[in-house]
């Protein structure tokens, strides 16, 4: 702990008194507020890690269905197939707060597209395995986009998270420490000073007392006389 460079006065006792209020509230805050964090991080984890191992089932599934579509088709007629898609997609992106973090939200959308826009051929010359990898690349495509936005939520939270712990950190074991151990200097010496000046008064009081006395003392000697 280090004592602050202060003049130990009763203003400046003050005015450090309320700033170790005011830092302790900001303590409690900013506590809670990592608490909350981190429990909406690992909601997050918990999702993300849902979604990852969906997104990698289908792609796994895609990736099967288009080797054996390769295996059963010519090259140049799964070429000219999928030459020119036939759906256009366009990607919408938003934010939402999580306690004072902006997290994206992502979405895409294909129009008036129907379902069966998603295959850019007709079936006559196409194999049914190339059907089924084309559903499951257009079924992982919003996973994936689910997946993208946690991933950059859960990056943006550790972040955060990170960032509040230190100003936590910097408050609980820096500052709050600081300002309680300059008081408490500022205590002892306002108090050393009272019982200085207490002694000094007492001292003035004996004085003043004595010279009354002496003072009584002439007077019935003048009287006597």
């Amino acid at each position: 702990m280090a004592r602050l460079n202060v003049n130990p006065t009763r203003m400046v006792l003050t005015n450090l008194k309320r700033r170790l209020r005011t830092a302790q509230r900001g303590h409690k805050l900013l506590k809670d507020k990592r608490d909350e964090l981190m429990k909406q991080f690992l909601d997050i984890v918990r999702e993300n890690r849902r979604v990852r191992e969906e997104a990698e089932s289908l792609l796994k599934s895609a990736h099967s269905r288009f080797l054996m579509a390769r295996a059963v088709m010519n090259d140049d007629l799964m070429e000219e197939a999928l030459c020119f898609p036939k759906m256009k997609m366009t990607l919408q992106a938003s934010l939402r707060n999580i306690m004072s973090v902006n997290v994206p939200v992502l979405s895409f959308d294909t129009g008036n597209a129907s379902e069966g826009d998603i295959y850019p051929y007709g079936f006559a010359t196409t194999s049914g395995e190339l059907d089924g990898a084309i559903a499951s690349f257009s079924a992982a495509a919003s996973v994936l986009l689910k997946l993208a936005e946690l991933e950059k939520s859960a990056q943006l939270l550790a972040d955060e998270i990170e960032k509040t712990r230190r100003r936590v950190n910097a408050l609980e074991y820096v500052m709050i420490p600081n300002l309680q151990e300059t008081i408490k200097y500022i205590v002892m010496k306002l108090d050393e000073n009272e019982r200085g000046n207490l002694t000094r008064l007492m001292k003035v009081k004996d004085m003043m007392v004595e010279q009354m006395r002496q003072q009584r003392m002439k007077e019935d000697l003048e009287a006597a006389k």
